[in-house]
């Protein structure tokens, strides 16, 4: 047991350290960018957000417009009509528990 949790920590610190690494990288990357090239690509990704903000609301707005805002109740029929299924183990529950 203790070997797993050993295996699994050291999968964890190396995947920490990879994602570590990577983050490095890509900072070392946006610093070597020329200012005017950074505040560019920074108003590009915000512009980008905000359409995909817009056009989720716009979404939102339109399927929530279109169908009436009422809730059907009805009442259930019984038991779902799919074939019971022989040694599953839901099975055995359900008809150990309705044997009572």
């Amino acid at each position: 047991m203790s070997k797993l949790l050993n295996a699994n920590k050291t999968d964890m610190k190396k995947l920490i350290d990879t994602l570590e690494n990577y983050v490095v990288k890509i900072d070392t990357q946006w610093i070597s960018l020329p200012v005017e090239r950074q505040k560019f690509l920074t108003k590009v990704f915000f512009g980008g957000y905000v359409l995909i903000t817009v056009i989720v609301i716009v979404n939102i707005c339109i399927s929530t417009g279109q169908r009436s805002n009422t809730i059907s109740i009805n009442h259930i029929d019984g038991i779902s009509k799919k074939p019971i299924e022989k040694g599953s183990k839901h099975n055995e529950i359900v008809n150990s528990s309705t044997k009572k």
